[in-house]
C-alpha cells in the first residue's frame, strides 16, 4: 500500500497490554535521564492550563474549568512533540541541547498541519460545551463559582442531562482525536511522510490493536484529568512521563523501515 505522496505506507504491527507497561516504564527512564526537559515542557503546559483558567476566572466564565481539564488533555500529544524528539535521540544515543530539539522539530512542515487539526477539535470541544449549555441550562447561564455551578448540573434534571451528553461528545472526540494522533506526531517527527498519511497510519494503529490501544487512552485520560486537579501542577510530570512513553508506544507499533 502506498501513500498519497507515492511512498510505502508505514507498516503497523499488532500491540498487548504488556507493549503498553513496558512503554510506560521506557518512559519513565527517559524522563529520568533527561528530567531538565520533561520538567520544562510540562510546566510550561501545567502553566498554559493555569493562566486560561485565571482567565475564566476573571471573565466569570470559571464553570467551563470542568470541560477545560478534560479537553486540556486534547492537546497533550501536540505539546508533547519535543519530549518525543528527546525520546528518539535518546534511543539514537545524540546529544541533547534545546536549539537541535528546536530545529528538528520546526523543520517538520507537516507537524503544523497536525497541529491544527488537534486545534481545531480542541475548539470543537469547548464550542459544543458552551452550546450545551446554552440549550440546557440556558443561553444567558451564569455561574459566579464553580461550587454553584457543580450545584446546578449534579442535582438538576438539566445538568444531569447536561453532564451525560457532554460526557458522550466529549468521549467521542477524545476517542477521534486520539485515533487520529497517538502514532501521526511521533511518525512524522520520525519519518518524511505527509500529515494524511500519518493520520491514516495512526488509525490503523487503533483499528490493529483495538483493546490496548482504547486502553492506553484511558490511562492518558485518566491520569492527565486526575493531574490537571490540583490547578494542573500534577501535568509537570505526567505531561513527560507519558509522552515518552507514546514515543516508545510509537516504536513498537509502526515497524522499523527495511532497506
Amino acid at each position: 500500500m502506498t501513500s498519497i505522496s507515492g511512498k510505502v505506507d508505514p507498516v503497523v504491527r499488532r500491540i498487548g497490554p504488556g507493549d503498553i507497561a513496558e512503554a510506560l516504564v521506557r518512559g519513565l527512564r527517559d524522563f529520568q535521564a533527561a528530567p531538565l526537559y520533561g520538567l520544562a515542557i510540562g510546566g510550561f503546559y501545567a502553566a498554559g492550563g493555569i493562566a486560561i483558567l485565571l482567565c475564566l476566572t476573571a471573565f466569570g466564565m470559571i464553570y467551563f474549568a470542568y470541560p477545560l481539564a478534560a479537553g486540556f488533555a486534547l492537546i497533550g500529544p501536540f505539546v508533547a512533540i519535543g519530549l518525543y524528539e528527546v525520546s528518539r535521540r535518546l534511543e539514537a544515543k545524540q546529544p541533547l541541547s534545546v536549539r537541535d530539539i528546536w530545529k528538528t522539530v520546526t523543520s517538520r512542515s507537516e507537524i503544523g498541519w497536525m497541529a491544527f487539526v488537534t486545534l481545531f477539535i480542541f475548539v470543537i470541544w469547548m464550542y459544543q460545551v458552551r452550546l450545551l449549555i446554552a440549550l440546557l441550562i440556558g443561553l444567558n447561564a451564569s455561574f459566579s463559582s464553580l461550587r454553584e455551578f457543580l450545584t446546578v448540573v449534579l442535582t438538576t434534571n438539566e445538568g444531569l442531562v447536561f453532564l451525560l451528553a457532554g460526557n458522550l461528545v466529549g468521549a467521542a472526540l477524545s476517542l477521534i482525536l486520539f485515533s487520529l494522533t497517538v502514532v501521526s506526531f511521533p511518525l512524522l517527527l520520525d519519518r518524511d511522510v505527509d500529515f494524511v498519511t500519518a493520520m491514516v497510519t495512526s488509525v490503523r494503529s487503533v483499528v490493529t490493536s483495538p483493546l490496548p490501544m482504547i486502553g492506553w487512552a484511558a490511562v492518558i485520560v485518566m491520569l492527565l484529568i486526575v493531574s490537571a486537579l490540583p490547578y494542573f501542577l500534577g501535568l509537570v510530570v505526567t505531561l513527560p512521563v507519558l509522552g515518552h512513553a507514546t514515543w516508545h508506544l510509537y516504536r513498537c507499533i509502526v515497524a522499523p523501515v527495511t532497506v
